[in-house]
Formats: C-alpha cells, structure tokens, sequence
C-alpha cells in the first residue's frame, strides 16, 4: 500500500464507518460493483478489523488499493481501482 495517490479522478465514495466485519466489505463490493473496471473508489472505513480486512479482501478480489491514509478523526481512506489487479 503506498502513500500516493491514484492520479484518476474518483467515480464514486462510500463510508462504512457505520457498520461492522463483514458488512464492510460487503457495502464495498457493492459499491464497487456500480463502477466499470479501472474507475476509483474511495472508501471510508474504521481503524482494527476494517483496515485489515477490508484491503485484503478487495486485493482478493482483483482490485487495486493504491492509497491509505489516516484522518484526523482516527478514520482510514482507501483509494481503490476496480479490477486493477486484473
């Protein structure tokens, strides 16, 4: 995971900051499925199991994670090219 940013314009946010494992990935894969392969997803998540989980879950998955980075509210974004693994 690097500290840079994809240079694509983002398609689409979501924030899971409101829900638990396994509902985070889930709201993502969901959110990413609304997207075309290659266009970015930023993602909003919490500290412990989703910063885990949910990175390694959307690698898995064939997608590309290009950036992660702590808010000042404690929160992660996760920048994220569909299919970018692919």
């Amino acid at each position: 995971m690097s500290g840079q940013a994809d240079a694509r314009q983002t398609s689409a946010r979501v924030d899971i900051t409101d829900v638990v494992c396994p509902v985070t990935f889930v709201k993502t894969k969901v959110a990413l499925e609304e997207l075309e392969d290659g266009e970015v997803l930023e993602v909003r998540l919490n500290g412990g199991e989703p910063i885990q989980n949910v990175p390694r879950s959307l690698k898995d998955e064939g997608h590309k994670v290009t950036n992660v980075s702590q808010l000042d509210d404690g929160t992660f974004l996760l920048t994220v090219v569909k299919g970018g693994l692919l």
